[in-house]
């Protein structure tokens, strides 16, 4: 990417430069074969050349001239321009062509390059041709341009909504924390102490390390636990959370996860659910990192396929397209306990999936016979 008073300008595609080539190629071949089809082959690159030599004026007329006038619908400058243009094109055919037959010619090929009406007026069809090929590589560049510019626009916006995220911590999170805290002290419990240090090493975690492009997998994993611990001193639910694998010396861009678990307390302890719990299950494998969030719910298909798009996790896929767009798998499967006809299809499809990512017998038991919320993700941190 290149830049030019601070407005960002695409390099060259090959898209582009394969059409260039075909325009350099299309005139010499086509007439190579109609005219010079008898001759030596060794005419081929003469003509290549002439139409090398009269580039320069395509390429001005593509690059200036289209966008400039063209494209800003200056129409009257623009037939000007292009009726200048097509003369410099054809004095300088016409001067290459003079210079051939003065210099005598084989007989043979003198009829195609002499000054005749017949020869300007083939001229002046491929240079028309050639400048409509220009004007379409014009707009195939601004296509690109502004295809580039929606996907930078788009980039940009979720960084900037990542770091939004990142500098500020969540009012609500942090107020039930400390009432957590509160209700600890009065009741003199020996876990406040405990619970302070995990919420202050929370907060330093969101406003140092969390500024970072990159953290250690170690300590997102701690960030995680911490988090999760909280969580586990407000409410009265199964969780349990397991790493496998060596995390040491990995790098992963912060607060990919914490989304996905977040949610998986909503579904879970916000919700009128008998024995709610979360499973959290964090796996290393060489460069693939797995992880998978097991939660019950006591809410229908329909309204998990909402939550489903929620503002958190509908922002960690985003971040997920912008950080590993060929390297991650998210999958989010959604049961109930009660199947009905309406849903077996459904249900089916889930079940083989799950069967897939949880070859456990135990934890499929569970999932089958809960209404459940299955998070599974995927994310390969070194592409080939």
């Amino acid at each position: 990417m290149e830049f030019d008073n601070d407005r960002k300008r695409p390099a060259t595609s090959r898209i582009e430069i394969a059409c260039w080539f075909f325009v350099v190629l299309l005139n010499p071949l086509a007439n190579w074969l109609a005219v010079f089809y008898n001759r030596p082959i060794l005419i081929l690159p003469a003509l290549i050349l002439f139409n090398l030599i009269i580039l320069p004026a395509y390429l001005f007329y593509a690059a200036v001239v289209v966008p400039q006038l063209l494209f800003k619908k200056r129409y009257a400058f623009f037939a000007l321009i292009s009726a200048a243009v097509y003369m410099v094109i054809l004095a300088i055919l016409t001067g290459i062509y003079s210079l051939l037959v003065k210099d005598g010619i084989p007989a043979p090929d003198h009829g195609y390059f002499y000054q005749s009406a017949t020869t300007i007026l083939r001229e002046s069809l491929w240079i028309f041709v050639n400048m409509v090929f220009a004007t379409g590589i014009a707009y195939l560049r601004d296509s690109l341009a502004n295809k580039l510019v929606m996907k930078d626009l788009k980039k940009d916006s979720i960084i900037l909504r990542l770091k939004y995220l990142r500098a500020q911590v969540n009012p609500h999170f942090l107020f039930n924390t400390l009432n957590s805290i509160y209700s600890l002290s009065l009741q003199k419990s020996d876990k406040t102490p405990e619970v302070i240090i995990k919420l202050a090493d929370i907060m330093r975690y969101l406003i140092y390390e969390g500024a970072a492009q990159k953290v250690l997998l170690s300590k997102e994993i701690e960030f995680i636990r911490n988090y999760i611990d909280i969580e586990k001193t407000r409410f009265d639910a199964d969780v349990r959370f397991t790493v496998e694998g060596d995390v040491e010396g990995l790098l992963i861009e912060p607060f990919l996860f914490i989304s996905f678990i977040e949610n998986a307390f909503k579904h879970a302890i916000n919700n009128s659910v008998d024995g709610p719990f979360i499973y959290i299950t964090v796996k290393i494998n060489g460069d693939e990192i797995t992880m998978t969030v097991v939660n019950n719910t006591d809410i229908d298909l329909e309204t998990q396929a909402k939550r489903i798009n929620g503002k958190g996790i509908t922002g960690s896929k985003g971040l997920l397209e912008i950080l590993y767009p060929d390297a991650y798998e998210l999958n989010i499967i959604q049961t109930e306990k009660q199947q009905r006809k309406i849903s077996s299809i459904a249900t089916k499809n889930a079940r083989e999936r799950l069967e897939i990512l949880y070859p456990d017998a135990h934890t499929l038991d569970v999932i089958f016979n809960n209404n459940v919320f299955t998070v599974s993700l995927i994310i390969k941190l070194n592409p080939q």
